[in-house]
């Protein structure tokens, strides 16, 4: 469907999923990040560990962390604010 058409989703329907693994600073960082911008923006967001889902470590083990919005890929290593206050909000 074309974006022009397309039905923008309320904050509360967003999802962010934070993709991290224990003893990461680099996770502890992203989800800083988005617990801040969530927080904000009225967004849930959720956590998973690859250390408990096989597919997510070997889909994203090199990336960790990864930050998905809504299922879809939105950055991986490092989140910034702005970027994903304005993925959230545009």
């Amino acid at each position: 469907m074309s974006p022009l058409f397309r039905r923008k989703a309320a904050p509360q329907e967003r999802l962010v999923t934070l993709i991290r693994k224990p003893g990461c600073h680099l996770c502890d960082d992203a989800q800083a990040v988005i617990e801040k911008v969530c927080g904000e923006l009225g967004v849930s967001w959720e956590g998973r560990d690859t250390t408990e889902d096989r597919a997510l470590h070997d889909q994203y083990w090199e990336q960790i962390p990864v930050v998905l919005v809504d299922g879809e890929q939105h950055t991986f290593w490092r989140v910034d604010e702005g970027r994903l206050r304005r993925a959230l909000s545009g």
